[in-house]
Order: C-alpha cells, then structure tokens, then sequence
C-alpha cells in the first residue's frame, strides 16, 4: 500500500510543480511560481456561499453568519454565488461550476469540503459577509457593548499553515485516492519516509502558492477595477479552505453590518460587480495556469 500511494504522490506532484522553490516563505514572494504544468486545464471551479439557513426537520447548530440592519450573509452569499455560477460557466468556456449549496439551507463545512474534493476541482471559492464585533465600553463602571459599524470594504483569506495536518489528510485522500486513509493516523504517507514527506510538501507549498496568487488577482480587481477599500491577503485557520485538496480562496465580499457595504451587497448593481470582479480574476489566473503549461 505504501509504494501505492508514494506512486500516485509522485505521479500527482509531475501534474503540480513547474519550478518550485523549497525556500520561498514570505507572501510577496509566494504569488510567484504558482502554475502547474503537462497541459494542465482549469475545468471544475467550487463555488462556496457561505453559511445558510437551519434546514427544515432538524435540530442543532447551524452557523447562520453575520447580519445587518436589514439582511443577512446566508442570502447574500447564495445570490452572489448564484450569479458567479452562471457568469463563469457563459464567460469561462469549458469550466463546469459546483455550487456547495443552491438553496437555504445551510451545509456544514465538512460537507462543502466533500462537496469540492468529490468534484475535483481545480479552485474553491468560498463567498462570505464580514462583521466587526461589538465594542466595549466602560460607562459609570459597568461594560456597556456598542455595535461598531466602522468596517467596510473587501478582505480575502487563504489557510495558515497550522492547519497542515488537516490539509494533508485531505490530499491523502481525494487528491491521491488513498481509501484505506483513516482519520488521525498515517496511512496516507509515510511521515518518517523522508521522499514521501518531501513529495507532500511539495504539493501543500504549491496550493499555497496558488492560494495566494488567486486572492491576490482577485483583491487587485477588487481594489483597482472597482475602487474598494480592501484589508488585503491574509492567512486563517479556515477549516473549509485547509480541507479542500485545492487552491482555495475565501472572499469577504464586504461589511454587512456597515449601511453602505449592506446597501451594495444588496444591490443588483453592487453583486454584478462582484461577480464581474472575481471572474476577471479567474479569467487571468487561468489564462497563467494555462499557457505556463502549454
């Protein structure tokens, strides 16, 4: 079973690495180097509108997200990402979109993660709405909480490498088929098998670098194509994005809780431009990924 998946750990990693730097580690230099090669084609993009509403006949936690003054993220992620769905399969030819949900109800993490890896996919998008807590504030001697809806604009989040066992149980597998993978062991690879670790790090540095790259096209639309204020790149243990087998991308697409960013997420006008934003990003990181591997 070993030489099985050391095989297909190698044989994945010859479709992922052009150039890879072992000694790259800073951001700016991470959104380089980021393509794939042997005529490799981006053709399943995973969609992810985050958060949803208690499906109905159960009991339970359910993650409904951030709100505003009159909406809420789980409607406005679904209408984005509805939208995104059809824009990228008109605008992106030969790209299949899979939406991790198309309707109200929500969908746990794990499931979305097993939504995308099922799929294959060559990018996950995951769409979501921000929200600042309430501020604190000391009147007369006691704690009165404040809301603050001083946030606005866009911020894009790509996974922290705390998160790397996780991530290398999700390569183990759905990138490399490793059925016999079990949860909290080593099957999938060999941890003391020094070829087999230098193999997997290849791979996790490599979406990392994709990841970053991606975030990084799409702030930039965001940013110099629309005049958003952004709060940029930056890494978080998001578990959604550290258990996809893919470069992964989660999207802040405004501050719900600030009247102006709810007023444009809210908006036809104001969700046509996000969509048309992220697009324009995949369209140039697939135009890269693509002609690097030509």
């Amino acid at each position: 079973m070993k030489n099985k998946i050391l095989k297909r750990l190698i044989c994945s990693l010859s479709l992922l690495l052009v150039s890879f730097s072992l000694f790259s580690s800073p951001i700016d230099s991470l959104k380089k180097d980021t393509v794939p090669s042997n005529g490799y084609k981006i053709r399943t993009i995973v969609v992810d509108a985050g958060h949803g509403g208690t499906p109905s006949g159960t009991t339970g936690h359910f993650s409904h997200g951030a709100s505003g003054s009159y909406s809420y993220e789980r409607n406005v992620t679904l209408a984005i990402a509805l939208k995104l769905q059809k824009a990228v399969e008109k605008d992106m030819g030969g790209v299949k979109v899979v939406l991790t949900r198309s309707t109200e109800d929500d969908v746990s993490w794990e499931k979305r993660s097993q939504i995308a890896n099922d799929a294959k996919g060559d990018l996950f998008i995951s769409l979501h709405c921000n929200a600042l807590p309430d501020k604190v504030i000391h009147e007369h001697g006691r704690k009165i909480h404040v809301p603050d809806h001083s946030g606005r604009g866009v911020l894009l989040l790509v996974y922290g490498f705390h998160r790397t066992k996780e991530e290398e149980a999700a390569i183990s597998k759905n990138l490399l088929g490793d059925e016999d993978f079990k949860e909290n062991d080593n099957s999938g690879f060999d941890p003391n098998d020094p070829t087999s670790v230098i193999l997997m790090n290849s791979i996790k540095a490599k979406y990392r670098k994709q990841s970053i790259h991606l975030a990084d096209l799409i702030n930039s639309e965001f940013v110099e194509h629309d005049g958003r204020h952004s709060d940029g790149v930056i890494e978080q243990g998001v578990l959604v994005l550290c258990h996809t087998a893919m470069p992964s991308v989660l999207v802040e697409t405004g501050f719900i809780d600030n009247p102006d960013d709810e007023a444009y997420l809210n908006s036809e006008s104001g969700q046509d431009e996000i969509v048309a934003s992220i697009v324009r990003a995949l369209q140039n990181y697939k135009k890269e990924v693509e002609d690097a591997a030509e």
